[in-house]
């Protein structure tokens, strides 16, 4: 949240207002959810008037863009974060997977946002970076490094595709107890490493 260092006077400093109104609008979020989510409501919290947001966001879909775009960075920064050295594809597909998990275990509120794509602009470049930034982190992990970079339905991407499809289907289902009701954390469940298991991960054409 923003300290007071960070204020002069009752007013905020321009670019801190920004983060400001994006960590009460993540507090607006969290306890009621996007069909309950008020840029007014994120705006009093921040101790603004109601209609700061707009200078910065446009509406209320211009605000929660940018919370999606944040937690889409977020998510980035730790996935790129986990430790894969000294592992083998299959290891490596499991701790990002893994990370994924907890990602969203974590961020809840957040990770319902990101992918309601009718909530806000879902094609918005800075998104769209997060976005296949993510992707890339498990394409690195498939592919390699050193792998030419790809788009679109490109057949070397299909692999990466599919098991990310796969972790965030596990991921939606657990977080809603719709699978392995008995266990109360996604991560303790041995059901997404079987899973994995099942898919036959491998270094796939680098062209």
């Amino acid at each position: 949240m923003v300290t007071e260092e960070s204020r002069t006077g009752d007013r905020y400093h321009h670019g801190n207002l920004r983060a400001a109104l994006l960590d009460s609008a993540l507090d607006v979020l969290t306890e009621s959810g996007v069909a309950g989510f008020s840029m007014r409501e994120a705006a009093r919290r921040a101790g603004v008037s109601q209609s700061a947001p707009k200078h910065h966001f446009g509406d209320a879909r211009g605000l929660l863009g940018a919370l999606a775009t944040r937690a889409y960075r977020q998510l980035c920064e730790r996935l790129e974060a986990v430790e894969l050295s000294e592992r083998d594809v299959s290891e490596r597909v499991a701790a990002l997977a893994l990370e994924y998990v907890a990602f969203a275990r974590d961020n809840r509120a957040l990770f319902d946002l990101m992918w309601r794509m009718t909530q806000f602009d879902y094609n918005d470049p800075e998104l769209a970076e997060q976005k296949h930034r993510a992707l890339r982190a498990l394409d690195r992990v498939l592919r390699g490094t050193d792998a030419a970079p790809t788009s679109g339905e490109d057949p070397p991407l299909v692999q990466s595709y599919a098991v990310w499809s796969l972790v965030h289907g596990y991921t939606t289902l657990a977080l809603e107890g719709a699978i392995d009701e008995e266990a109360a954390d996604p991560l303790a469940s041995d059901l997404l490493p079987a899973m994995l298991r099942l898919v036959d991960v491998h270094p796939s054409d680098r062209r």
